[in-house]
């Protein structure tokens, strides 16, 4: 099993196994609108499995024997206990946007497209106190340049929303991960590229995590 790392009290350093990602898509109007997607009334909810966990950031992989980009989505990442959101953590949702696309059109899951090995990469989690979570914002910067940038402030779903939503249909398990959504600015993961990812809270810098991909 997969597991991700969480900072306590006194940086004293964790191993903590999800038993699954839940994640929502097209939690930004803006981001669906890139995307050339309807706007949601509703949350949009799909699973990554545990094998799905990496903190190796990957540029492509490989689909009926050929290679195909994987594209990026960094979003604002939370473990949860006992359906409340105790630490937060930044993430890379890696999605091949070719075979997704193929997918929707014949109406089809989206498994072979978001819940490949390798399909979540996680920074290190931090704690996060409950009052505290809508002042969560994030920063993706690639190669020195900011390229996504965004926060519960702009989410169309809260993350409680989501987390009652999710429970309606399905057991949330301690420490299972909530992928809470991505800002406009999503592309294709290049090899050799310097990815950095930041959460703050207000203006204080919670998490700084540095990938390079290959």
């Amino acid at each position: 099993m997969k597991a991700v790392s969480y900072l306590g009290g006194g940086a004293s350093k964790t191993d903590i196994t999800p038993s699954k990602v839940i994640c929502i898509g097209r939690n930004y109007v803006e981001h669906a609108k890139e995307l050339g997607n309807e706007v949601p009334s509703t949350p949009i909810i799909f699973l990554k499995p545990n094998s799905s966990i990496s903190s190796q950031l990957t540029a492509e992989g490989m689909v009926n024997g050929q290679s195909e980009a994987h594209h990026y989505e960094s979003e604002l990442s939370f473990l949860i206990n006992q359906k409340k959101i105790y630490a937060v953590g930044f993430g890379l949702d890696l999605t091949r946007r070719q075979t997704q696309q193929q997918l929707k059109e014949k109406g089809l899951p989206w498994e072979r497209a978001k819940a490949f090995d390798g399909a979540a990469v996680f920074s290190h989690f931090v704690p996060v106190d409950e009052k505290d979570i809508p002042q969560l914002s994030l920063k993706l910067t690639i190669n020195d340049v900011v390229i996504q940038q965004g926060g519960v402030d702009m989410m169309l779903f809260k993350p409680d929303t989501f987390i009652t939503e999710a429970s309606s249909f399905l057991t949330l398990e301690d420490n299972d991960i909530l992928m809470s959504g991505t800002p406009k600015g999503v592309g294709a993961v290049n090899v050799g590229d310097c990815f950095v990812g930041e959460v703050f809270l207000s203006d204080q810098c919670l998490i700084r995590e540095q990938w390079f991909a290959v």
